[in-house]
């Protein structure tokens, strides 16, 4: 069994692996790691089987034909070389979320040998709307951390916190454990939750209520005048504002013990709403913690990818370097990505799979699977995991540490070398000469490899100060969804898949074959409506139905 960590949109869960005969086998939880304790989640069980997956990228390709990593290095040094006289103005940099302390580095190290150059992040399942609305509540963006096992009574604004997101893993046993009564005294949460789809978190409510996504954020200024903030909001009528008394009720004689969340999908004004929510309760520092961003550099995922795009439009880029992700499949349909990114001189991509990014890059590099690979990468809390392989890469792939290194005067290192001496650098030894230093380094290497956590790297709690609530912007158009024409309208909500995520697993048959959680549908591509719907478009089951914007 091997400590090591699965990161997921840049967030690590901490895991043990089990290996027969060098191969790995079996992934568990880590109980030693904060963001797991032993448990685990779908996607990291079945994701033992992507390192086997034989349609996984094998080869260095140039243009469709295999070629050698010195032909790739050549390439690049001669391109670079053109960049170094124009201080990098031509390079762009696009990746996934970065928590990676070690990569992030390298990063900043590449920046500064071409400070013209600029580095872009994307991903399709981001957390942009979070981030907006800790702007639009603090000023700044910060990270939360929830405790559910200090929360007495919970609010969840359509934030399916049982099932998937950054901590969930961490989230499901600190709730269901304020669910086990084990003694007379023992006493057991509430969990209210209005949402737009059914969820598993959902299904777990004492009280839910539906709600609309178009109403949602009107439903959230509702609650928050009901608490006592200075909202204005249209009063709730009918069951829905005995619902909104009750929980605001509840709310106010839990202060302290309560818990007000929202969804990462929802507009910016619900999160700065439940932040200033949680201030008001007293929440703050009991059963909600801010921390800085988890992320190396905090920035607007959609902006930052309209920004590449606008700039390989006007002829501004002459290279860019695309570590992961498949930009061309997953970014918005009105950016017209691919016709852009065909503007570039220069394009290399570095995927797990020869994907359609990989098909218009001249260079495509295999990506190492997490199980293949050595790295680093930060926990829901900001925890930092080493990420060791359990097996030597089983194709001609590389690192994303090993395709940077490639830009620098020592291409050659191996990802090992990179992740070891990022952290020797830092690590402070209490003994005396550079042997005693080395020596106390080498123990504490070889302890966070084997707990699988790197001691007391956990984020510090951050004091914030909240903004005046009258300051919010409620007219802004990007903190509400589009109001419907008619009640009789239908919405369509886009959320992760529970099984195959934003796509990346995709061709992982465990998963591609796991029932969905609430309707237990595996294959079937089905329009789940309400008997009212149905019986008002007059619809009945086996029908077939096609949806047009």
């Amino acid at each position: 069994f091997f400590a090591t960590a699965m990161p997921l949109g840049g967030i690590a869960t901490g895991l043990l692996v089990e290996s027969h005969m060098g191969r790995p086998t079996k992934i568990e939880g880590n109980p030693e790691h904060p963001a797991s304790l032993g448990a685990t989640d779908v996607l990291a069980q079945a994701s033992v089987l992507g390192l086997y997956d034989p349609d996984r990228s094998q080869v260095i390709r140039s243009v469709g034909e295999i070629r050698p990593w010195s032909a790739f290095l050549d390439a690049t040094r001669r391109a670079l070389e053109a960049q170094r006289e124009r201080q990098g103005s031509g390079l762009r940099l696009l990746t996934e979320t970065i928590t990676s302390p070690t990569l992030a580095e390298q990063i900043q190290g590449l920046l500064t040998d071409y400070p013209q150059a600029k580095w872009h992040q994307y991903e399709p399942v981001a957390r942009d709307n979070a981030r907006a609305g800790s702007l639009m509540a603090f000023g700044e963006p910060v990270a939360v951390q929830y405790r559910f096992d200090n929360a007495e009574v919970i609010l969840s604004l359509d934030a399916d916190f049982l099932g998937c997101g950054p901590g969930s893993v961490r989230y499901v046993r600190d709730f269901t454990r304020r669910r086990k009564l084990r003694g007379a005294s023992d006493t057991m949460n509430r969990l209210y939750v209005a949402e737009t789809t059914p969820t598993v978190t959902g299904a777990k409510a004492d009280h839910r209520v539906p709600v609309r996504a178009s109403e949602l954020a009107d439903f959230a200024r509702v609650v928050a005048a009901a608490i006592g903030l200075g909202v204005p909001a249209e009063a709730a009528s009918g069951t829905r504002a005995a619902w909104v008394d009750a929980v605001a009720t509840d709310l106010r004689e839990h202060r302290g013990r309560s818990l007000v969340l929202a969804g990462e999908q929802q507009p910016p004004l619900v999160h700065a709403l439940a932040h200033a929510m949680n201030d008001a309760l007293g929440n703050v520092g009991q059963t909600v913690v801010y921390t800085s961003p988890l992320e190396a550099h905090s920035v607007d995922h959609l902006q930052s990818l309209r920004e590449l795009v606008a700039d390989m439009d006007a002829g501004k880029v002459e290279m860019l370097v695309i570590l992961g992700g498949n930009p061309v499949y997953t970014a918005p349909a009105d950016l017209h990505f691919a016709d852009s990114l065909q503007k570039v001189g220069l394009r290399v991509h570095q995927s797990l799979y020869d994907d359609e990014t990989s098909v218009l890059c001249h260079w495509h590099v295999p990506e190492s699977h997490y199980l293949e690979s050595w790295s680093d990468a930060r926990a829901y809390d900001g925890t930092v995991s080493i990420v060791q392989p359990l097996i030597a890469p089983l194709y001609s792939s590389k690192t994303p540490h090993e395709l940077l290194a490639a830009f620098t005067d020592r291409p050659d290192r191996s990802s090992h070398d990179i992740v070891h001496d990022f952290w020797k650098k830092g690590f402070r030894g209490s003994g005396v000469g550079d042997r005693e230093t080395d020596h106390g380094f080498e123990r504490f290497w070889h302890k966070a490899l084997h707990d699988g956590v790197v001691p007391n790297t956990a984020l510090p709690a951050k004091p914030v100060a909240l903004r005046a609530v009258a300051n919010f912007d409620l007219s802004d158009p990007t903190s509400q969804y589009p109001t419907p024409d008619t009640q009789h309208q239908l919405e369509l909500v886009f959320r992760p898949d529970p099984s195959v995520f934003d796509g990346r697993f995709a061709n992982n048959g465990w998963l591609q074959e796991l029932p969905k959680a609430i309707t237990k549908l595996t294959w079937d591509n089905a329009a789940m409506i309400s008997p009212a719907t149905a019986q008002r478009l007059g619809l009945s089951n086996e029908d077939v139905v096609e949806l047009r914007y």
